[in-house]
This record gives C-alpha cells, sequence and structure tokens, in this order.
C-alpha cells in the first residue's frame, strides 16, 4: 500500500473509531491533500506540522469569540467605564472602538490569510522585514509583547470573574467589605481550576464551541429577563443617550471620556486569538480571517444591544456607585429584578461565560508561548516548545504561562485599581505587537510587494492598517492615564512602569541571549521569505 492510500486508510479507521460514519475515497483524500498543502505551507516558513487540524470553522470562531466575549467584557469591566461618563460613555465608546476594531481586524485578517501559522504576529513580522534590517529582533520583540499581552489578558479575565464572586457574597451581605486578599485567593483558585481545561487537546474544540452557545444564550437570557422585568420603569433615552456623568475626579469630560475608552476597547481585545490556531485548522487562510472579523460583528451586536438593554433598566446610578459589591452589572441586574436571589442567577450566566471566555485565553496564551518557544524566544525553550503526547497539547508552555498569570494577579494586592492596570497592560501590548508587522508591511515590505491570501482589500486594508498604527500610538498614552483623581498610591495606574519594565527585561535578555539563541531563518524559509512578492492568483474567499 503507497503511503498515499495508507494515508486514506487511516483516516476512514479514525473516523469509524470516532462512531462516525466511514469516509468515501474522495472525501478521504480531499481531507488529505488540504491537510497536505497546509503542512506544506507550514515547511515553507521552516515548521513542522504538529498538532492536530482538529478546530472547525465553528469551533475556531467559539475560540475568537470566546476570548473576546465582547458583552461579557462589558459586563465585567463596567466599573472601568461607568464612572468615566456613565451610559453615554458605554454606548458611544462601543461605536467607536467597534470602528476602530474592524480596522484592526482587518489588518490581523489580510497578514494571516496571506502567512498563516501559530506564531501570528512575530512570524509574519519576520517575514516582512528583510534579514539585513535587524528582522529577527524585531520578530523577536513582536513576540515577546504579544505573549505579554496573552499574560495580562488572562489575568485581568480572571480577575473579572474573581471580582463577580466576592460581589455575590457582598449582595447578600450589605455590611461586608471586600477586601484585596479576597479577590486575591479567588483569583488565584480559578487560575488553578481554568488550568485543567486546556490539559487535554482532544476536548478543547468542544469546549470551545459550547462556550460560543453558552455566550449568545447567557447574553439572551439575560437581556430578555431584564426588559421584561423592568417593563413599565424605563430610564429615559437622555438618561442612556445624552447625559453625561464624570465621576473620575478629573476636570476634563473629554480627558475622562477617553480615559473610560479602556472598558470597551478591553471588551474587543485579543482579536489575533484565532491567528494562533492557524496550524489547528483546515484552510487557515480563509477560516482565521473569518473568525477574526466575525467575532468583531458578533461583539458588536450583542455588547451594543446589551449595553442599551442594561442602562434603560437602571433606576438609581449612585446607588451603584456606592454599592459595597464593586460590580456595578450586579447591581444593575438587582435593581431591574428586585430580588437578590434573580441578580445572582443571571450573574452565574456572566460568570459561566467568563470562564469559558478564561479556557480561551488559556488556550490563547499557551499556544503563542509554544509557537515562541518554538523558535527560542523564551527561557527555558527546550520544555516549553514540547508537545506532550498522551494530551497532544503544550502541557509545560500552558503550566508556565499560568504561573506568570498567578504572579501578575499579586498586582491586586498593591492597587485598588489594579484591574485597569491590567487591562491597560492587556490592550497595550496587544496592540504594540500588531503595530509592528503592520508598520512593516506598509512601510518595509511595502503592500504591493507581499503575495497575499484571500482575504485582501486594497486601499480598503491599507486605510484600516494606518488606523491600527495611530490607534496604537494614542491608546498607550491615554490609557496608562490614572482613572481617578486624586492620585494615590492605591489608585495609581501602574501600567506604563510594568510596560517599560517588561520592555527593558525583554530588551536584555535579547542581547544577553536571545541573540544568540533566537531561531535564525534556514535557508528553506529564508527562500520562502524571498518568495513573499509579487501578487498571488485570484482566489475565491
Amino acid at each position: 500500500m503507497s503511503g498515499f492510500e495508507a494515508e486514506k486508510a487511516s483516516l476512514r479507521s479514525r473516523e469509524h473509531h470516532n462512531g462516525t460514519s466511514l469516509l468515501s475515497d474522495n472525501n478521504a483524500t480531499k481531507e488529505f491533500e488540504m491537510t497536505n498543502q497546509n503542512d506544506l505551507k507550514l515547511q515553507e516558513l521552516g515548521y513542522q506540522s504538529e498538532l492536530r487540524r482538529s478546530f472547525s470553522i465553528w469551533s475556531i470562531l467559539g475560540v475568537g469569540f470566546g476570548l473576546t466575549n465582547s458583552w461579557f467584557g462589558i459586563s465585567a469591566s463596567l466599573i472601568a467605564g461607568i464612572n468615566s461618563g456613565g451610559p453615554l460613555m458605554i454606548v458611544y465608546g462601543i461605536i467607536i472602538i467597534a470602528c476602530i476594531s474592524s480596522c484592526v481586524g482587518i489588518t490581523l485578517s489580510e497578514l494571516s490569510s496571506a502567512i498563516p501559522s501559530a506564531g501570528g504576529q512575530y512570524v509574519w513580522t519576520r517575514v516582512l522585514i528583510p534579514k539585513d534590517k535587524n528582522a529577527s529582533f524585531w520578530s523577536y520583540l513582536c513576540g515577546s509583547l504579544a505573549w505579554a499581552g496573552a499574560i495580562f489578558t488572562s489575568a485581568s479575565t480572571i480577575l473579572s470573574i474573581s471580582t463577580l464572586a466576592v460581589g455575590f457574597y457582598a449582595l447578600c451581605h450589605p455590611d461586608f467589605t471586600p477586601k484585596a486578599w479576597h479577590t486575591f485567593v479567588a483569583f488565584e483558585l480559578l487560575n488553578i481550576f481554568i488550568f485543567f481545561f486546556n490539559c487535554y487537546g482532544k476536548i478543547l474544540p468542544h469546549i470551545a464551541t459550547g462556550a460560543l452557545y453558552i455566550s449568545l444564550f447567557s447574553f439572551a437570557v439575560i437581556t430578555i429577563t431584564v426588559l421584561a422585568c423592568s417593563k413599565g420603569s424605563y430610564n429615559t433615552p437622555a438618561f442612556v443617550f445624552r447625559d453625561f456623568e464624570n465621576a473620575t475626579g478629573w476636570e476634563s469630560a473629554g480627558l475622562a471620556f477617553i480615559i473610560g475608552l479602556v472598558n470597551p476597547n478591553w471588551s474587543f481585545s485579543c482579536l489575533d486569538c484565532a491567528t494562533h490556531m492557524a496550524e489547528e485548522v483546515e484552510e487557515p487562510e480563509r477560516i482565521i480571517p473569518i473568525s477574526i472579523m466575525g467575532t468583531v460583528a458578533i461583539g458588536f451586536v450583542t455588547s451594543f444591544c446589551y449595553s442599551i438593554a442594561m442602562f434603560f433598566c437602571v433606576k438609581n446610578l449612585g446607588a451603584i456607585n456606592a454599592s459595597n459589591t464593586g460590580i456595578p452589572i450586579l447591581d444593575i441586574y438587582h435593581q431591574a429584578l428586585g430580588n437578590k436571589a434573580g441578580a445572582i442567577v443571571l450573574g452565574c450566566l456572566v460568570f459561566l461565560t467568563g470562564l469559558g471566555c478564561n479556557i480561551s485565553c488559556h488556550t490563547w496564551q499557551a499556544r503563542l508561548c509554544w509557537s515562541f518557544s518554538r523558535d527560542k524566544g523564551l527561557p527555558f525553550s527546550d520544555k516549553l516548545l514540547i508537545i506532550d503526547p498522551r494530551t497532544g497539547v503544550p502541557l509545560y508552555a500552558h503550566f508556565f504561562s499560568c504561573a506568570l498569570v498567578a504572579l501578575v494577579g499579586c498586582l491586586y494586592l498593591g492597587s485598588s485599581t489594579a484591574f485597569n492596570s491590567m487591562a491597560t497592560g492587556c490592550i497595550t501590548f496587544l496592540l504594540m505587537s500588531y503595530a509592528i508587522p503592520t508598520f512593516a508591511l506598509l512601510f518595509v515590505k511595502g503592500r504591493k510587494n507581499l503575495k497575499h491570501g484571500p482575504f485582501w482589500l486594497g486601499p480598503l486594508g491599507m486605510f484600516a492598517n494606518v488606523v491600527t498604527i495611530l490607534w496604537t500610538c494614542f491608546a498607550a498614552i491615554v490609557f496608562s492615564f490614572p482613572v481617578t483623581k486624586p492620585i494615590t498610591r492605591n489608585n495609581m495606574n501602574y501600567a506604563s512602569p510594568v510596560i517599560a519594565g517588561y520592555v527593558l527585561v525583554a530588551v536584555i535578555y535579547w542581547h544577553v541571549k536571545g541573540k544568540k539563541e533566537y531561531r535564525p531563518v534556514d535557508d528553506e524559509a529564508e527562500a520562502y521569505v524571498k518568495a513573499m512578492g509579487g501578487e498571488s492568483p485570484d482566489v475565491a474567499f
């Protein structure tokens, strides 16, 4: 039996073993050829396929939206925005950020379609920058920033549901005053609990798909329930769309509004998540862009409708700001339903959605750590690049990433506004990692010189690239401002020193060790890099 026939027989046998219908010869041939083409593209970049391509378009969309999960992000981070302008800031902020995120999504989609790789932005950087222009350093720095963004995203997401868990108790005990250590303990316990969901590869596609359905189900149930229970006592349109409530202490309403954009921006972050699953899906050059743009579209519809519905049901904004729960959305549920039990039930749906979000987050950070270690970009790379043969996942990379998330959680013990610092770190690290390959695409390689994939938007894509770079510069500055005044040690935004410190450590590591060990592009991959020019054949998207 030839190798080709043996592979087809293996595919049929695997389907039969899983209890599904037998593949026809044509289907087996098609699956083999598709997998082979994907693996050949990966080999051209200098990598070997090590992960099973078991994710479908729905499970990839589940990972992408399950992590970004915009309506959940609005719920979880409402405390970061509602004081910076009230409902008006959130509603119009969602529109602004959705437009910007569409540009970011287009940029990532074009690059992932042209250069599908689990490394995502740091591999794109290496392809787009010539070897004689410090391509290895910029690729390394981009990978370091992307992984740091994933770590801070995990930390901020776990912190949001940890705060929610403590808020449940506070809602039922009005005299209870939550302490930082309460949330910190919940944070560490949840980080350990969520760790185990990413320890077995075969169940991950099912978890990702389930997380998508749970999120959409929870969104529908909460929105309908809150609106139905508030019937006859809705707030005024002026309260939702016109009135500006500035409780930050900043004299400038405009500055307060801009700082508050961290809430919707965090809710639309992590759009690169799906790109790091490129080696676990067939036809990644088509599927990954669909997932990214689908995530933005679903995120806008759900978060916009959800926010308007919730704010029309607010009865007393002052009571929400003064509540002991520290979770505005929980108090909105309480005011709408009129009883604590119902509010906690709806809060549990948010909590379950948050668990799915965190599981996707762990999947993402582990893949980034693994792919970057494959190129010797991290300490202990020889261990971190190993795919565990029993579980089919990069177990060491997963454990290492979760351990660092646990350390980042310690920030909460030092600042009452640590969530803002983590959210800012998440947004800034990721935007910087997007900006590097985007800048290289525009000003080093040139868009017309890239052999693009099926997703390519021409002039609109160029506009999206420019917006991505400009927004990165703007957000990195304004989101580092403290959320409230007067500024004290407890409410200081520590994102700037953390980001600067991390970049400094990364640069030092590069000069001490990274420059010697970071994977040089071999001859085969270098030939591919040089070939990434000219026009690609027309492909239907």
